[in-house]
């Protein structure tokens, strides 16, 4: 028990609540004692309230709509969708569906922009396309453009980072090998997204991008861009 109380506050242990309740009638537990181990989680992020509500019409095949704002939009819109799949990463959740009116089966929706659920009468459209254990096999993150497909990626690491990655492998597919002492040349084959674009500006300097090309090039883009906001602005004559 002293265990499981532990667990409280993650999303996908809230029925911990009900069973410490259940378990205390006949058990003391004493209230006060430390708490000893501690988990990566965001007890404030908006939509983890909706995981219960979700998870049921996932399970019981029920349409929803959905009102919907991300976050480049002033106004939520209505979003009609069949509900297949939750998934966390990076502290956010994501449910993926078919949307209709798309003809997407991959349509996925962060439940911290969702506004609001109404569960609907339509019939349900089941999933009879997506493996999603090999769907997310063969990326990083959530964020699968249409019809994109895995692409061969080489990067250069410098010292402590190659030595990170060799404990913390980027992705499944990674094949390393130490080209110096403090040269680590990383191979990949995934489906290049903007959270693997994310992850590789992460590593700042300690990172090349070999290719493909058009990445190296994207990537020596964004930094230069970033560079570009901490020069100083030209004074303007008579000023």
């Amino acid at each position: 028990m002293t265990i499981l109380a532990q667990f409280k506050g993650m999303p996908q242990f809230e029925y911990v609540h009900e069973i410490l309740a259940k378990l205390n009638q006949g058990i003391a537990l004493k209230q006060e004692e430390d708490v000893i181990i501690d988990f990566d989680n965001n007890l404030y992020l908006k939509g983890i309230e909706l995981l219960g509500e979700l998870h049921n019409a996932i399970l019981y095949k029920k349409v929803l709509c959905v009102s919907y704002q991300p976050f480049e939009n002033d106004a939520p819109y209505d979003v009609m969708i069949h509900p297949y799949y939750l998934k966390q990463y990076n502290n956010r959740w994501f449910l993926f569906g078919y949307n209709p009116d798309e003809g997407f089966y991959n349509w996925n929706l962060a439940l911290d922009r969702i506004v609001s659920i109404t569960e609907t009468d339509g019939k349900y459209h089941p999933n009879t396309e997506i493996d999603w254990f090999e769907y997310f096999d063969e990326m990083i993150g959530v964020t699968k453009p249409v019809g994109a497909t895995t692409e061969p990626v080489v990067l250069h690491l410098n010292g402590r980072a190659g030595k990170y990655v060799i404990n913390k492998p980027i992705h499944g597919s990674q094949h390393d090998k130490w080209l110096a002492p403090d040269l680590l040349e990383v191979k990949l084959d995934l489906v290049i997204n903007f959270e693997f674009k994310r992850l590789i500006l992460s590593y700042g300097k300690d990172v090349e991008v070999i290719s493909p090309e058009w990445l190296k090039e994207e990537t020596m883009g964004n930094l230069k861009a970033a560079l570009d906001q901490y020069q100083p602005v030209a004074k303007t004559e008579g000023a």
